[in-house]
């Protein structure tokens, strides 16, 4: 099967006016608000995002952060748990800097303003999730701890006079010079002040912290903002996006039926972390003997095994049972959680919760090294946008906003050492394109049915068959919308190649026509590049084999 091609750059206005920083951070959750505050030491800073500053994902993580903080826990332990759930495709180099150096970044989260549920003795709060054989989810407000984080970090960067920030704008392209290292981005802002419409500007450096890509399925965890569009940035400037196989999808949704769409409720892992468990329509216990930790197993293994339940009972949905925890642990420990399922009609005091899996995090993305440097010179990525080597072929719960922290630091660690010069913009000879915007509810169709938490050949093939027929639809004029739509389905190329190459089931990624893991042929990573194809380009895959010194048992 051949991946749908798709335009090699946007189709866009000249930009009517420029601008010139050191620094570009695009997003504005906790991986581009850190490097932000920390690379405004370094130079000029400009912050980027779609919509409001506090729109992103990090606001809607409920469970926590993870970290060994406990006296009782270690740095090594972690690490050990992350490998094991990264299914033996973690960068062991990448964990080991994540654990070790994860404990000091959160407490410098503290300096900042976060605030984190502690006990009676004033030591922070530690709790459960999925994966985890020790309690090291710090968390706050119970279970609103993105939105705490987000807070704090918002607040921090509006007292910083030096920090500049555009909002309701969207990054259209980069800006490279001609050897193909970073010179600017060009971006649209939608009617914000005086900085309005396509507009341009050169930086030294570009940090990508955009998110991830959710809204390419039917139902997701992730906002509105989740289409993807700084991994199809990254493919068009000629990076190396790694492992976009590897899509998590969280086991417990708020299901609320067949026709809901988008983002919907999470029911965070905490829940179960704190001893609520899954039933099946005849209210069984279904996850006794499927793995040692039970319903707290990694989140790959509880989504299979929801998803096989759903298919031999015929049903779209299980169940969570969390009634004996009783109304006050429901308000004190959950109460976000709660107010959710009651919006909805659900009260989980007295009621089962109908739950489902949802597309919530992309393990793989735009590859980076242990500084955050991408395959082009002078872009950085940190946060979901990247692969950094942390989570192999399955994210650990709560190790996303610590991967988001750490990385940051390190690429703000990194630019100190000097930033690069500031390149001049080479003309940009490639053809632009436009997809319409209109195809994108059938892309989330196309993309559930046929690369969801069940996928196969002859599966991929039409979706990617699918994916070519909807970018042959004529699009209308160039717009937000149009960009996102063509973000999603270079995304979509992008991830059906990656899952097409890959025969086996590891982590997340599930081929029922392969369903066994294959550590003989498929230990290692697969790079996707865009490669021209007359006027559009297609991605490529190349398997990176793991080195044996890093090759893990997982």
């Amino acid at each position: 099967m051949t991946a749908p091609a798709v335009p090699q750059r946007l189709a866009a206005p000249e930009p009517g006016w420029t601008d010139t920083v050191d620094v570009v951070v695009i997003g504005s959750g906790i991986a581009g608000l850190t490097a932000a505050l920390k690379a405004r030491e370094l130079g000029t800073v400009l912050v980027v995002t779609k919509d409001v500053v506090a729109s992103g994902s990090t606001q809607w993580a409920q469970g926590g952060i993870a970290a060994a903080l406990s006296p009782e826990d270690s740095p090594e332990e972690h690490l050990q748990d992350t490998l094991v759930a990264g299914a033996g495709l973690c960068d062991p180099d990448a964990v080991r800097a994540l654990v070790t150096e994860g404990p000091d970044a959160v407490r410098d989260l503290i300096e900042l303003g976060a605030r984190f549920d502690t006990q009676a003795n004033g030591e922070i709060s530690l709790t459960r999730e999925g994966g985890h054989h020790r309690n090291r989810i710090a968390h706050s407000g119970g279970d609103a701890t993105g939105a705490e984080i987000e807070r704090a970090l918002v607040a921090a960067v509006k007292r910083a006079p030096d920090i500049r920030l555009i909002e309701h704008a969207l990054v259209i392209d980069l800006l490279r010079a001609e050897d193909g290292a970073v010179a600017g981005v060009t971006l649209h802002v939608m009617g914000e002040g005086q900085l309005d419409g396509i507009g341009a500007i050169r930086s030294r450096v570009v940090i990508l912290a955009s998110g991830g890509l959710g809204q390419l399925y039917a139902a997701t965890t992730n906002p509105s903002v989740s289409t993807g569009d700084g991994m199809a940035l990254a493919l068009r400037a000629g990076a190396k996006v790694r492992d976009l196989e590897f899509v998590q999808f969280h086991p417990t949704v708020l299901w609320l039926g067949k026709s809901a769409k988008g983002q919907q409720p999470l029911v965070s892992e905490a829940v179960r972390g704190e001893g609520a468990f899954l039933v099946d329509h005849e209210g069984k216990r279904f996850m006794e003997g499927q793995h040692e930790l039970a319903d707290l197993a990694p989140r790959d293994i509880v989504a299979k095994a929801i998803t096989r339940q759903m298919l031999a009972a015929g049903k779209d949905h299980v169940y969570l049972d969390a009634r004996h925890f009783g109304d006050e642990k429901w308000r004190v420990r959950f109460p976000t959680i709660l107010a959710s399922c009651r919006s909805h009609g659900i009260d989980p005091v007295r009621e089962l919760i109908p739950v489902a899996p949802a597309c919530h995090y992309s393990s793989g993305g735009v590859w980076t090294d242990l500084n955050g440097q991408t395959s082009v010179p002078g872009l950085y990525a940190c946060g979901e946008v990247a692969c950094t080597g942390v989570h192999g072929a399955n994210r650990l719960a709560s190790n996303s906003l610590l991967e988001g922290l750490v990385f940051a630091h390190r690429i703000a660690a990194h630019l100190a050492k000097g930033l690069p010069q500031l390149r001049e913009p080479a003309v940009d000879t490639r053809v632009p394109g436009l997809v319409d915007a209109d195809v994108v509810p059938e892309l989330q169709r196309v993309m559930t049915v046929g690369a969801g938490v069940i996928r196969s050949a002859s599966g991929l093939a039409e979706a990617g068959a699918a994916v070519a027929k909807l970018i042959e639809q004529p699009a209308g004029e160039p717009g937000t919308p149009g960009w996102e739509a063509t973000n999603l389905v270079t995304v979509a190329s992008a991830l059906i190649a990656a899952g097409t190459v890959r025969e086996e089931s590891r982590g997340s990624h599930w081929r029922e026509d392969h369903p066994d893991r294959d550590d003989q042929h498929w230990s290692g990573n697969l790079d996707l590049t865009l490669l021209a194809d007359g006027e559009r380009a297609r991605p490529g895959a190349t398997f990176v084999p793991q080195s044996k010194e890093n090759r893990q048992d997982g």
